[in-house]
């Protein structure tokens, strides 16, 4: 089997997901160009040089519908040659995309790949392509469907995580976020977004807010009590599939959960044959892939299980991941993950997460990865694992390593 390389990853910087946010003028369609060029150009990529550009987005609808990977290559310069495929493995789809292309290099299907994935959360508001299992009741009752939020709540009472601790992981992730972004951590991968005229409209996340602290978060409701408890509620439903419970503790609120953004993300992955033939120099080797279903009422528990899975199939211990990138999308989804292997805190999202700088679901995938690579390199480790839970009860993982 063909080794798959990582050649390059780069960014949008995250901009605020509502109408004032600094990318809410920018289609989908456009950034994901910006994207696609500037892979093409960094790496001096001509003619069919790429097989396919695999593309996550989780809101397939509008502006984002219609094969949107496809309509990304015609916009951008890339050869009309190479087609687009787009994918929807909701939070996981940008990593997912780059997972699909790995294995494609890894079984002969073409030695070159472009892949991640993109969510313009400002435009196209999340949730509005419908989901069976949310609307369908014969599906919502068998699967006995909450939303995530209350999902996140009741990973939070099943395993005894406090208000206080999910605030405390989010004051540290905003944290980190900030010195990284102050010690230019972030300054490879980043991709400056630019208007019609070609000027700069944002070079930076922005949806940061460093001066959060444990007193600002604490004045925060939980946002998911009122739909739980008001009767009929969520909880109720949580309740008859979890009867060893006898109430959800509601910690999660805005600040302890991930950020409405919109971004972009893209990596160009291949064979060691392709960057000879384009004189590139592999950064990292995909090692492992990995995908799992799990519970689609407490959802979130993915990481668990598909990190299980993925060091299993590597034949690898916890121990030999250096770094780790799992994505905030509430804050008991990372005190699980920390709580399940045992993992110092500290190789945990070391550069921050989406909590403090958002979660672009489309996106989302390929910006962890990119970011782990990123901070390998920066601190001279070896391996790291990117996972991400996934909406309906599913997890992804990724194993790189170094070159």
């Amino acid at each position: 089997m063909t080794d798959a390389y990582i050649y390059d990853a780069i960014r949008t910087p995250r901009g605020k997901g509502r109408q004032d946010g600094s990318l809410h003028e920018v289609t989908a369609l456009r950034l994901s160009a910006q994207v696609l060029d500037a892979l093409a150009e960094r790496n001096g990529l001509t003619g069919h040089a790429v097989e396919d550009v695999i593309w996550g987005n989780v809101t397939q609808v509008g502006e984002q519908g219609g094969c949107l990977a496809r309509s990304a290559v015609l916009a951008s310069r890339l050869d009309e040659r190479i087609p687009g495929l787009s994918i929807n493995r909701f939070c996981a789809s940008g990593l997912e995309a780059v997972n699909l292309a790995a294995n494609q290099v890894r079984a002969g299907a073409g030695a070159g790949y472009i892949a991640g994935g993109v969510e313009m959360m400002s435009r196209v508001a999340m949730g509005s392509d419908g989901a069976a299992i949310a609307v369908d009741p014969g599906l919502a009752i068998k699967a006995h469907f909450v939303p995530q939020g209350i999902s996140a709540d009741i990973i939070a009472t099943r395993y005894g995580f406090t208000r206080d601790q999910a605030d405390a992981l989010a004051v540290e992730s905003q944290r980190r976020a900030a010195q990284s972004w102050a010690e230019g951590r972030f300054a490879r991968s980043i991709l400056p977004v630019r208007d019609v005229n070609g000027l700069t409209i944002l070079d930076r996340d922005e949806h940061l807010r460093p001066e959060t602290d444990m007193q600002s978060l604490g004045a925060l409701k939980p946002a998911f009590r009122e739909m739980g408890e008001t009767m009929p509620g969520f909880d109720q439903v949580a309740l008859m599939k979890y009867p060893d419970l006898e109430r959800i503790e509601h910690i999660h609120h805005a600040g302890n959960s991930s950020g409405i953004v919109d971004g972009a993300a893209g990596i160009l992955i291949g064979s060691a044959e392709f960057g000879q033939a384009n004189g590139l120099k592999p950064r990292a080797k995909i090692l492992a892939t990995a995908k799992i279903g799990t519970d689609p009422t407490i959802m979130l528990t993915g990481p668990v299980p598909v990190t299980e899975k993925i060091l299993a199939d590597a034949r690898m211990q916890i121990s030999d991941i250096d770094l780790f990138e799992v994505n905030e999308a509430f804050a008991a989804v990372v005190l699980r993950f920390i709580q399940a292997f045992g993992v110092d805190p500290t190789r945990v999202n070391p550069c921050g997460g989406a909590i403090a700088m958002g979660h672009p679901l489309g996106a989302t995938g390929a910006i962890i990865l990119g970011t782990l690579l990123d901070e390998l390199e920066r601190t001279d480790k070896a391996t790291g694992l990117a996972t991400l839970c996934v909406a309906s009860g599913m997890g992804a993982a990724t194993i790189i390593e170094r070159v």
